[in-house]
């Protein structure tokens, strides 16, 4: 992604935010939604939202690292509504894919997001962070916990996260 020059945003330290950062919002985004396409279409959401802020520079990579989970899940329970909807569109009927691991693999990953979808946010995202590579210290200053918290916070989201996972009907 390029960022427009021809943008006014009023932010002097935009382009060195997100020459810095955009990496990272990107991983967290990919992390969540498993696409690195919709990965860059959040990130260019993130970073349109970020230029409308007065967050110091300092700030902004923890800032941008949690709204990019936030729209992600956002866009992840998006796509579950309107996948659901065209489910109903289509009568339920579906056309198998030639490939039987490849359609195990994609419903697997299709049940985690759905499943991380339903946990709470706070714990969501922090699980999303820890997972993208964050630092304890990362995630506790973006989430606002103490850094000791952020241990027992992530595996209750793992914990949460799975028995998501054990308690929802296969599709």
């Amino acid at each position: 992604m390029v960022l427009n020059r021809h943008v006014h945003t009023g932010r002097a330290d935009l382009e060195q935010v997100f020459r810095t950062t955009y990496p990272r919002v990107v991983g967290v985004a990919t992390r969540v939604l498993g696409s690195p396409d919709e990965a860059e279409d959040v990130a260019q959401e993130v970073f349109l939202s970020f230029a409308r802020t007065t967050i110091p520079a300092a700030e902004a990579p923890g800032w941008l690292a949690v709204a990019a989970a936030h729209t992600a899940l956002n866009h992840l329970r998006g796509n579950r509504r309107r996948a659901a909807r065209e489910l109903r569109a289509d009568d339920g009927v579906r056309t198998a894919p030639d490939v039987a691991d490849d359609v195990v693999v994609l419903d697997e990953r299709r049940r985690v997001r759905a499943a991380l979808a339903r946990l709470p946010r706070r714990q969501a995202v922090a699980l999303v962070l820890r997972h993208s590579g964050l630092s304890y210290a990362e995630v506790a200053a973006a989430l606002d916990l103490s850094p000791a918290s952020v241990g027992t916070t992530v595996r209750r989201a793992e914990h949460a996260l799975r028995k998501e996972l054990n308690d929802a009907p296969p599709p």
